[in-house]
């Protein structure tokens, strides 16, 4: 039974490695800030900071539907389209980060399934026929974390320094 318990809680890591670093990101971004998107170079027609924090939540949510058999508790906002971005209804900071958080507790539900038993089922996605289950659990930490750094990149045009980068208390680990 250990054995089957750590596969999840390893997934489950990664989870919450997304809600520490990008949750707090999404939380620290002041509101006038989330439309921000750079427009110049190799930026022209990115997400901006407010479709990069609900793209991770539709991700999320996307793939831990596929790894737990749920349906998403609330509307994603997907209807087969190509950008995954989440409900239009989804606008302000407040309504995002809420947004955010369902998904990541949607995440931590469903990284907690995955089993030394089940981790090489596979799961229908939308990313293809199918996958393991552990590969669509790898993904959720993964790819938020790829936009996470996009993120970073926003804030700290902006003049906010991610959470995750801030000096740590003196009994901390210092910081990154």
């Amino acid at each position: 039974m250990f054995a089957a318990d750590a596969v999840g809680k390893v997934f489950d890591g990664q989870v919450t490695g997304v809600e520490r670093d990008a949750l707090r990101l999404a939380e620290a971004m002041p509101a006038d800030k989330y439309n921000f998107a750079p427009t110049t170079g190799s930026f022209t027609g990115v997400r901006t900071f407010a479709i990069q924090t609900r793209h991770i939540a539709t991700m999320l949510y996307i793939l831990a539907s596929a790894i737990s058999g749920e349906k998403p508790p609330v509307d994603i906002g997907v209807n087969g389209g190509p950008d995954l971005n989440g409900p239009d209804s989804v606008r302000t900071k407040e309504q995002i980060v809420a947004y955010l958080k369902g998904s990541i507790e949607f995440a931590h539900k469903a990284a907690l399934t995955v089993t030394a038993q089940n981790e090489l089922e596979p799961v229908k996605t939308m990313f293809g026929p199918t996958m393991p289950r552990m590969a669509a659990a790898s993904m959720m930490g993964s790819h938020s974390m790829d936009h996470y750094g996009q993120m970073v990149v926003y804030a700290r045009m902006n003049g906010v320094v991610p959470p995750a980068s801030q000096p740590q208390p003196a009994s901390g680990s210092g910081s990154r």
